[in-house]
Protein backbone atom coordinates (compact mmCIF):
# COMPACT_ATOMS: atom_id res chain seq x y z
CA UNK A 1 0.00 0.00 0.00
CA UNK A 2 0.98 3.05 -1.21
CA UNK A 3 -0.41 5.34 1.85
CA UNK A 4 -1.97 7.71 -0.53
CA UNK A 5 -5.90 6.94 -0.65
CA UNK A 6 -7.39 6.59 -3.91
CA UNK A 7 -8.98 10.19 -3.80
CA UNK A 8 -6.08 12.15 -3.17
CA UNK A 9 -4.10 10.05 -5.79
CA UNK A 10 -6.94 10.99 -8.27
CA UNK A 11 -7.15 14.58 -7.27
CA UNK A 12 -2.97 15.20 -7.43
CA UNK A 13 -2.94 12.81 -10.17
CA UNK A 14 -5.16 15.39 -11.84
CA UNK A 15 -3.68 18.44 -10.68
CA UNK A 16 -1.42 20.35 -13.58
CA UNK A 17 0.51 21.79 -10.76
CA UNK A 18 1.31 21.21 -7.36
CA UNK A 19 3.20 23.21 -4.73
CA UNK A 20 6.22 21.81 -2.45
CA UNK A 21 8.18 23.20 0.65
CA UNK A 22 10.87 21.72 2.26
CA UNK A 23 10.95 21.77 5.96
CA UNK A 24 13.94 23.55 7.21
CA UNK A 25 15.91 22.40 10.26
CA UNK A 26 13.75 23.90 12.67
CA UNK A 27 10.98 21.72 11.48
CA UNK A 28 9.25 25.16 9.70
CA UNK A 29 8.10 25.46 5.91
CA UNK A 30 9.96 27.03 3.24
CA UNK A 31 8.02 29.01 0.92
CA UNK A 32 6.17 26.60 -1.31
CA UNK A 33 7.16 26.63 -5.40
CA UNK A 34 4.94 25.24 -8.06
CA UNK A 35 6.14 22.72 -9.80
CA UNK A 36 4.53 19.48 -12.51
CA UNK A 37 3.82 16.03 -11.10
CA UNK A 38 3.37 12.66 -12.41
CA UNK A 39 1.27 9.70 -11.54
CA UNK A 40 2.19 6.08 -11.90
CA UNK A 41 0.56 3.89 -10.18
CA UNK A 42 -0.49 4.04 -6.67
CA UNK A 43 2.99 6.95 -6.75
CA UNK A 44 3.67 10.69 -7.35
CA UNK A 45 6.25 11.72 -8.45
CA UNK A 46 8.26 15.46 -9.25
CA UNK A 47 11.52 16.07 -11.27
CA UNK A 48 13.98 19.28 -10.97
CA UNK A 49 13.55 20.94 -14.39
CA UNK A 50 16.80 22.66 -15.14
CA UNK A 51 18.71 20.31 -13.14
CA UNK A 52 19.96 18.98 -9.74
CA UNK A 53 21.17 22.54 -8.46
CA UNK A 54 18.06 23.91 -8.85
CA UNK A 55 17.41 25.56 -5.14
CA UNK A 56 13.81 23.71 -4.12
CA UNK A 57 15.59 20.61 -5.38
CA UNK A 58 18.70 20.85 -3.56
CA UNK A 59 16.29 21.88 -0.07
CA UNK A 60 13.95 18.92 -0.47
CA UNK A 61 17.06 16.54 -0.93
CA UNK A 62 19.02 17.91 2.28
CA UNK A 63 15.32 18.06 3.82
CA UNK A 64 14.18 14.46 3.21
CA UNK A 65 10.78 15.67 3.99
CA UNK A 66 8.21 18.64 3.75
CA UNK A 67 4.52 19.27 2.54
CA UNK A 68 2.97 19.14 -0.75
CA UNK A 69 -0.92 20.55 -1.98
CA UNK A 70 -2.09 20.05 -5.18
CA UNK A 71 -6.23 19.56 -6.34
CA UNK A 72 -7.39 20.31 -2.99
CA UNK A 73 -5.15 17.57 -0.92
CA UNK A 74 -2.48 19.27 1.59
CA UNK A 75 -0.01 16.03 2.72
CA UNK A 76 3.14 16.02 4.82
CA UNK A 77 5.69 13.88 2.50
CA UNK A 78 9.18 12.39 2.58
CA UNK A 79 11.06 13.11 -0.59
CA UNK A 80 12.73 9.67 -1.59
CA UNK A 81 14.56 8.46 -4.44
CA UNK A 82 13.24 7.40 -7.39
CA UNK A 83 15.99 4.82 -8.31
CA UNK A 84 13.46 1.48 -8.56
CA UNK A 85 10.83 3.38 -11.20
CA UNK A 86 11.49 2.99 -14.99
CA UNK A 87 12.70 6.28 -16.32
CA UNK A 88 11.05 5.73 -19.58
CA UNK A 89 7.92 5.41 -17.79
CA UNK A 90 8.21 8.85 -15.71
CA UNK A 91 9.46 10.05 -19.61
CA UNK A 92 6.33 9.26 -21.16
CA UNK A 93 3.51 10.42 -18.32
CA UNK A 94 5.17 13.43 -18.27
CA UNK A 95 4.75 13.58 -22.57
CA UNK A 96 1.53 12.23 -22.00
CA UNK A 97 0.01 14.79 -19.23
CA UNK A 98 2.25 18.23 -20.46
CA UNK A 99 2.70 18.03 -23.84
CA UNK A 100 0.32 20.47 -24.73
CA UNK A 101 3.16 22.80 -23.14
CA UNK A 102 5.25 22.54 -25.74
CA UNK A 103 8.46 20.75 -25.84
CA UNK A 104 10.72 23.43 -25.17
CA UNK A 105 8.91 23.43 -21.39
CA UNK A 106 8.65 19.56 -21.13
CA UNK A 107 12.39 18.80 -22.68
CA UNK A 108 13.14 20.27 -19.07
CA UNK A 109 11.72 17.71 -17.48
CA UNK A 110 12.17 14.36 -19.52
CA UNK A 111 15.41 12.42 -21.35
CA UNK A 112 19.04 11.66 -19.31
CA UNK A 113 19.65 14.41 -17.95
CA UNK A 114 16.17 14.74 -15.92
CA UNK A 115 16.28 11.09 -14.87
CA UNK A 116 18.14 12.07 -11.79
CA UNK A 117 16.29 14.71 -10.62
CA UNK A 118 13.08 12.63 -10.09
CA UNK A 119 12.26 12.96 -5.99
CA UNK A 120 9.30 10.09 -4.86
CA UNK A 121 6.64 11.93 -2.80
CA UNK A 122 5.85 9.25 0.34
CA UNK A 123 2.75 10.42 2.69
CA UNK A 124 3.59 10.50 6.07
CA UNK A 125 1.20 9.73 8.78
Amino acid sequence: MSGWSAAELDAIGRSDELQIASRRDDGSLRPYVTIWTVRIGDDLFVRSAYGATNPWFVRAKRAGRGRIRAGGVERDVAFATADDVDAATLDAEYHRKYDRYGQRIVGTVVGEKAHPNTLHLVPEE
